[in-house]
């Protein structure tokens, strides 16, 4: 069952306050916390698209957020996990169908409140990692104005406030999983 194999993953993170909100919020909400209409609040899944060798980042120009992000967005019946709904959500909005997950660890979590545009209170938002080469074909989805590769040293200045640092996290946490593998 998803919020099963859901609540698993978390418990594998490290301790932290991010995780444990997580896993409060999904343990209280069970299955009503991956459905769109299952309450204001609700998980959803993101992918950071990066080059293999880290230095771009592929970003969609959000329609209704007016900002620079990684991809995503709710989870759908057909989604078998979170990491499905990701990897399925940036196929869709990057245009690139051969797009894999790098692996099915989860690299971020961010909780963020919404305002004006959008019909959901806060979005629990659970990231993941693939990788593309630069000259990938990428195509615009009804839901962004734009798709583009960035330096990740040199991001557009408009982008959600905390989306550098968690950014940063990210690929940290990717390095730092690469030392360990040599």
């Amino acid at each position: 069952m998803i919020v099963d194999e859901f609540l698993a993953d978390l418990k594998a993170l490290p301790a932290s306050l991010s995780r444990d909100s997580y896993l409060t919020f999904a343990t209280a909400g069970g299955m009503n916390v991956f459905e769109r209409e299952g309450g204001p609040e609700h998980v959803t899944a993101s992918c950071f698209v990066f080059s293999p060798d880290f230095e771009r980042v592929l970003l969609c120009f959000h329609r209704k957020g007016q900002f620079w992000v990684q991809f995503g967005g709710h989870l759908e019946p057909q989604d078998a996990s979170v990491a499905d709904a990701a990897l399925r959500e940036a196929r869709e909005e990057s245009g690139i169908a051969n797009l894999t997950l790098r692996s099915e660890a989860i690299v971020d979590l961010d909780r963020h409140e919404l305002h004006g545009g959008f019909s959901c209170a806060a979005h629990w938002d659970v990231g993941f990692v693939a990788l593309a080469t630069p000259d990938v074909e990428i195509a615009v989805s009804d839901e962004s104005e734009d798709v583009r590769w960035f330096p990740t040293t040199a991001l557009p200045a408009a982008v959600p406030d905390n989306f550098p640092v968690r950014l940063a996290v990210v690929l940290r946490g990717v390095e730092n999983e690469g030392a360990r593998s040599r």
